[in-house]
């Protein structure tokens, strides 16, 4: 009874929060209030527990990125690449988004996509601003970019770095078995780009004679504080990179790089402060609460089981399962707390598995359905929500539908390429 109860309130705060009949924020603390006062989560635990409750890993992650891209946003630096952007591209729409998404699909295996989102989107915001041209498509662009990206690494989705502690996998197993199928499938990305926004492009040569015209360097307001910003974003990209050789949570090295920032460039704080997106984090503990009652009353553990019982010892099809499945699942119930709630399904699935070459291709499955889902909605990845929180905020808002029509085209085709690079690579040239 419990777990329909909580199915039935996860339903409608999903349904208010993609229909936008209400605030986004309004309906996930209405939801995740409901489902603890009817002791659907795990009381008091729900702001101890990462996996029934809210992921403050993933809370301060955001919050100490936020402040940092705050400081930085102070000396200048995004109108220096917009209208460096701008004048390589020469203005072409097309041309611009694929050096917009090139550039994001680069540095997201690097960074984490959260963070690449949080430093690009306001870069494409003053670009279309100075192009008067509508930012939404590319803003979009980027957030699916991202999220492919960042699928090649550890370190590049969140999910990964759950599942990659979970399974025992490391770094550069995840270079050598996620990175290529990556690679294929956001060149074939680029190219559905072009049909995919063939409608929003727009040329204005008025607009981009102007922009050739301008000299990026004078968009530089403060040269000194810039050094030290870059300096200390590029010690925050290192922390990023050695955080298992460190032993310190990604979440840490953002919130010790954003006081560092904040110290060193004497920048100020309350000015920082107004730049953080604290609406974006508002709805991410909620969602999380949300999700924790879905986990406490056991409905995912239930499909997991299900799906376990399903596949039997028919290991394609469980890593079909797993593949789908994850990417279904994770683009409505967003992909971190759901990659946290299945590992252990996941990992009792792969115990049973006799060859642990095969138990290891249900892993990499697992990561690519979860890694991809991320794109299916507006909610399903917290890159999807930063990103549209300062879309809004800049004044150009992207509404749950309107990004969830392009997300979930580019969410089959990935997925569906994934599954035959996961048939051909672990079951057919095994």
């Amino acid at each position: 009874m419990s777990a329909a109860v909580a199915l039935g309130i996860f339903v409608v705060g999903f349904y208010y929060i993609a229909t936008e009949k209400v605030d986004k924020v309004k309906a996930a603390l209405v939801a995740a209030g409901a489902m603890t006062v009817l002791g659907l989560t795990p009381g008091a635990e729900v702001f101890f527990s990462e996996h029934e409750g809210i992921d403050w890993n993933v809370i301060f992650l955001l919050l100490g990125m936020m402040i940092i891209v705050g400081v930085i946003k102070q000396t200048g630096l995004f109108d220096f690449l917009a209208i460096w952007a701008a004048k390589r591209s020469r203005g072409h729409p097309y041309r611009l988004m694929v050096m917009l998404m090139g550039i994001t699909a680069v540095a997201s295996p690097l960074l984490d996509n959260v963070t690449i989102v949080m430093l690009v989107a306001p870069v494409t915001v003053v670009i279309c601003n100075r192009l008067d041209i509508p930012a939404q498509p590319y803003l979009i662009a980027e957030i699916l970019a991202s999220n492919i990206g960042g699928a090649a690494t550890l370190i590049g989705d969140p999910p990964n770095i759950i599942i990659g502690s979970r399974a025992g996998l490391s770094f550069n197993d995840f270079l050598v078995h996620m990175t290529p199928v990556v690679v294929v499938i956001f060149g074939v990305f680029v190219l559905l780009t072009k049909v995919l926004f063939r409608r929003s492009f727009r040329y204005n040569p008025d607009r981009v004679a102007e922009v050739m015209a301008l000299q990026e360097h004078r968009a530089i307001t403060d040269p000194r504080m810039l050094v030290r910003c870059l300096l200390v974003l590029g010690g925050v990209v290192a922390g990023f990179a050695l955080h298992t050789v460190l032993h310190l949570e990604p979440s840490i090295v953002a919130l010790v790089g954003a006081g560092v920032m904040l110290l060193v460039t004497r920048a100020d704080t309350g000015d920082t402060l107004r730049e953080v997106e604290w609406p974006t984090l508002v709805f991410f503990m909620g969602l999380f609460v949300m999700v924790a009652g879905l986990v406490h009353t056991g409905v995912i553990a239930t499909i997991g089981e299900f799906v376990i019982a399903a596949v039997g010892d028919d290991y394609l099809a469980a890593a079909t399962a797993l593949l789908f499945g994850s990417a279904v699942l994770g683009a409505f119930f967003d992909n971190i707390p759901y990659a946290a709630t299945m590992a252990p399904i996941v990992e009792g699935l792969v115990a049973q598995v006799p060859d642990p070459d095969t138990g290891e291709a249900l892993w990499w499955a697992f990561a690519l359905g979860a890694d991809f889902g991320g794109n299916g909605t507006a909610v399903a990845a917290s890159a999807n929500v930063v990103a549209i929180g300062i879309a809004a905020r800049m004044g150009h808002p992207i509404s749950f539908w309107q990004f969830t029509r392009y997300g979930i085209v580019v969410t089959l085709l990935s997925t569906a390429m994934a599954w035959v690079y996961v048939w051909l690579r672990y079951f057919v040239w095994a």
